[in-house]
């Protein structure tokens, strides 16, 4: 098929369209449909906190996985397969109430949902070879809009239906994801196959100075810990608040317009500092994003929360990126990102699990979300520690 104007922006949006599902639905709708599963089945904050554990869990499988494998097969059949699965593994979800059913739907969900999204990048990168400004803008498009786009169609529709039908009708809200799922598989598949990216060779590649590169660690440890409890519990609040369905879709529509937003926002912080000022930034913003709700609990502070939020947490990632590519040498990017990858893997596995037990043992899931925000901001100061590694 040969190259038109077009063609390169339409492989960009089968690929968007695949980060949607397997981060805007396959992560996050989850916070969505929490409030109605934790109703009709009963469940504690720590049962409902562990679902997200879980997922966490087989994200962390699903990234060492795809390390390992990325070597050896094509990030197409990687990101074919993970798509592929994820979604089958989303229209399961609403099929069996059990807690053991729906650990096990999660904890695959995490793993192929891994699959997918740790290659959509390497397959973005192959568009606009040519064109630096480009390139990089298809990849603040991939993630920033992909995962935006899941959000904001999520927020749009789940809470309107499960209000009109009721907390029993959640089976339906996980089918109705699934569905939207199949109908972009087959534009995603198409995007990938139309990219042979080459199997990269097994190679030495120089050792990481791990130890000066602590802070940055540190801080993205935090950002794991942290930011998976607003996204998680916030539905679950502003219901005990007696917040409107509509209300809770506004909310979320807002919050995945400003996460598709937030590359634009951030790309001049970004490459301005070669530090860890980006980051330290960033979940500053989140941490003040995720009190704002408890602390001032009115109409307009939440709002002003889910803008403030949005336009942070999905950057996170590309403040690592971004100091990787500036501090270390190109044939340790790579294995930077996906050791940083494995760190926040680790992290976000603690914190829905461990928010929902704070929020058992004081009767108020809001305490959990004052508690990610002093997580978020002690991550703020250790990534203010990092310095530069190399001048620039």
């Amino acid at each position: 098929m040969p190259d038109t104007p077009i063609r390169p922006w339409l492989i960009l949006t089968g690929l968007t369209l695949g980060v949607t599902v397997t981060n805007g639905f396959a992560r996050f709708a989850y916070g969505l449909i929490l409030p109605a599963m934790k109703s009709e089945l009963a469940w504690s904050y720590a049962q409902a906190g562990w679902l997200n554990t879980a997922n966490a869990l087989g994200y962390l499988v699903g990234a060492v996985l795809t390390m390992v494998l990325v070597r050896r097969v094509s990030s197409v059949h990687l990101f074919a397969f993970g798509m592929i699965t994820t979604t089958l593994a989303l229209l399961a979800t609403g099929l069996q109430a059990e807690l053991w059913w729906q650990t096990t739907w999660r904890v695959l969900v995490g793993i192929f949902g891994a699959m997918s999204f740790s290659t959509a990048g390497a397959l973005a990168a192959g568009l606009f070879q040519d064109d630096p400004k480009r390139n990089a803008l298809a990849i603040a498009i991939l993630f920033g809009t992909g995962g935006g786009a899941g959000i904001v169609l999520a927020g749009a529709t789940l809470p309107i239906l499960l209000d009109m039908r009721g907390a029993q009708a959640w089976p339906q809200a996980w089918i109705i994801i699934g569905a939207i799922s199949v109908v972009f598989l087959p534009l995603s598949l198409w995007a990938a196959f139309q990219l042979r990216p080459p199997v990269p060779k097994l190679q030495d590649q120089p050792a990481l100075p791990i130890r000066r590169m602590i802070p940055e660690f540190a801080g993205y440890a935090g950002f794991g810990l942290g930011y998976i409890v607003y996204l998680t519990f916030l539905s679950a609040w502003m219901t005990e608040q007696a917040a409107s369905s509509g209300f809770i879709a506004l909310v979320w529509v807002i919050l995945g317009l400003c996460i598709s937003a937030s590359p634009l926002i951030w790309r001049p912080i970004l490459a301005r500092f070669a530090s860890g000022v980006p980051l330290a930034l960033i979940l500053i913003g989140i941490a003040i994003g995720s009190a704002l709700p408890v602390l001032l609990p009115n109409g307009p502070v939440l709002i002003v929360s889910a803008v403030v939020f949005g336009l942070c947490v999905f950057m996170a990632p590309g403040a690592i990126t971004s100091f990787s590519r500036q501090n270390l040498p190109p044939e340790s990017w790579a294995s930077a990102i996906s050791l940083f990858t494995v760190v926040f893997a680790v992290s976000q596995t603690l914190g829905p699990y461990g928010a929902g037990l704070v929020g058992d043992l004081v009767g108020d899931i809001g305490i959990s979300l004052l508690v990610a925000a002093g997580v978020l901001i002690v991550g703020a100061i250790c990534a203010l520690a990092q310095r530069p590694l190399m001048p620039r």
